[in-house]
């Protein structure tokens, strides 16, 4: 009897060859020369505590290496993924010349004291990622993509100069550490600085309104959109770190905020509920994260803020690499455990506050009635949807269940502490890295937002109005000229 393939049978494909390009090759080969050097910039500055500078051009301080060490490691991995990936591709040079040339941009921008230097490596790092974007150019949905992002980039450039220019005139420097130093409370001219530094870092962390850039972007080669949401994104806390002085003390300034932070955090999460496109759901959630990111800015805890983009930053590089092996046909099981929903909610409810109660044992946050209160209350509620999460797709019985959930959710509150501490400790010599603020109405508002938006997926109000369903679809939709919408297009690809 002949062994004939059944049509359900797995194909395996042929393995694919690693790029010969001689400038992938370097320029990987460098990248990870330059992760070394940051992890010993790291060992440097944790040992002397010191900041090395060049007057009025450059300063390696804490952030900086922070940055360095994160960006320098994940774009080696993506030069290395790549050297396989886009094996066979005509302008396989060109990608990788852009991707080194986005990661010495992110260098120079963390670096960068003078506000001319900065603010040329930040439009560098938009044109670099907008290139990334349009890569194919005989697609014209890609073409259009990497247009629209650039016009994004080129509008949060002209927004970052203008703010920086009108700092540099009201105290009198170019110098970002002279800048910081001098800024006190925003008054007159200074709130256009203000403005000018929160809408650029909006536009590069792609927060509502100007979501659609990210969302649009789906056109970039798998590793450009890893290096995108592992890096790019995260640019809008940096900048909000770096300039920490010029937000601190303006308390409607921190209450703006928290306000965008949580509205697209909430969003972002709405949108996710409605996608089916794998890399598209990857970029709502990351409209959520950076929503997160912006509202720990907010709350005056930008260490907090830093430590959140380097853990997004892995776990959304690791899901966009591996979203080729996501697509599976699955049919629903249905859980052994049998547990009521009011034994699961208790379970739930206890994990939640053992997480908050050991988040504020290990930093401290939340001990106090300030903003830190509050940061401890998204962790309780961050905590609680994990439970629920991790009881929902259980099968094990209810004993085990309480033995192993400790494991799956608290234990990474306590990661997430230590270092958090760590990260405040690297960052101590940054101006205003930790400046929480006082509670206000605003904080109780958005508290109860954040309550009221859980309950309401807990309960599944979600699911009973088509009008929201249709209304967050449409939010979601890319630009409609990057959108390829009939199948010969797709074979034409």
């Amino acid at each position: 009897m002949t062994d004939h393939p059944r049509p359900d049978d797995p194909v395996q494909l042929p393995e694919t060859a690693a790029s010969r390009s001689a400038v992938g090759r370097a320029a990987t080969w460098v990248v990870w020369a330059l992760f070394v050097l940051s992890l010993a910039a790291v060992a440097l500055s944790v040992r002397t505590g010191a900041e090395w500078s060049l007057a009025g051009y450059l300063v390696v301080d804490g952030l900086t290496v922070v940055v360095w060490t994160v960006v320098t490691f994940f774009s080696g991995v993506v030069h290395s993924f790549s050297r396989r990936y886009m094996a066979g591709d005509s302008r396989v040079d060109q990608f990788f010349a852009r991707t080194f040339a986005f990661t010495l941009a992110v260098g120079v921008a963390a670096a960068a004291d003078h506000v001319a230097l900065f603010a040329a490596a930040w439009l560098a790092m938009g044109l670099a990622i907008a290139s990334l974007i349009g890569h194919v150019r005989g697609w014209e949905q890609a073409q259009a993509a990497g247009a629209l992002a650039r016009r994004y980039f080129v509008a949060g450039s002209a927004l970052l100069a203008g703010a920086l220019a009108v700092l540099a005139w009201t105290t009198g420097t170019t110098s970002i550490a002279g800048i910081v130093a001098q800024v006190g409370s925003p008054s007159g001219v200074t709130w256009l600085a203000v403005g000018g530094l929160f809408l650029a870092a909006m536009v590069q962390s792609a927060l509502f309104p100007f979501h659609n850039w990210l969302l649009s972007s789906m056109t970039a080669p798998t590793p450009a959109s890893a290096l995108m949401h592992a890096g790019f994104v995260n640019a809008g806390g940096i900048l909000l770190a770096r300039f920490a002085p010029v937000f601190a003390d303006a308390t409607a300034a921190m209450s703006l905020l928290v306000v965008v932070g949580a509205a697209s955090a909430l969003l972002g999460q709405a949108l996710l509920l409605v996608q089916t496109d794998v890399k598209r759901e990857l970029g709502a959630s990351t409209v959520a994260q950076m929503g997160f990111m912006i509202l720990q800015c907010g709350l005056g805890f930008f260490a907090a803020a830093v430590t959140h983009l380097v853990l997004h930053g892995f776990y959304k590089a690791y899901l966009f690499l591996s979203s080729g092996a996501t697509v599976e046909q699955t049919a629903p099981e249905k859980s052994a455990g049998g547990d009521s929903g009011a034994f699961e909610l208790a379970v739930g409810l206890a994990a939640a506050l053992a997480g908050g109660a050991l988040f504020v044992a290990i930093t401290g946050k939340g001990a106090e009635l300030d903003s830190g209160l509050f940061l401890a209350f998204v962790v309780i509620l961050t905590v609680l949807h994990a439970a629920r999460n991790v009881l929902d797709r259980s099968q094990l019985p209810s004993r085990l269940e309480l033995a192993v959930l400790p494991l799956l959710v608290v234990v990474p509150v306590a990661v997430y502490g230590f270092l958090y501490n760590a990260f405040s400790a690297l960052l101590a010599g940054v101006p205003a890295t930790t400046a929480p603020t006082e509670l206000t109405a605003v904080h109780v508002a958005v508290a109860a937002l954040f309550a009221g938006a859980y309950l309401a997926v807990e309960l599944g109000w979600h699911r009973s109005s088509k009008r929201l369903y249709v209304a967050l679809l449409n939010l979601s939709q890319p630009a409609p000229e990057t959108v390829l919408t009939a199948k010969e297009d797709y074979d034409d690809a």
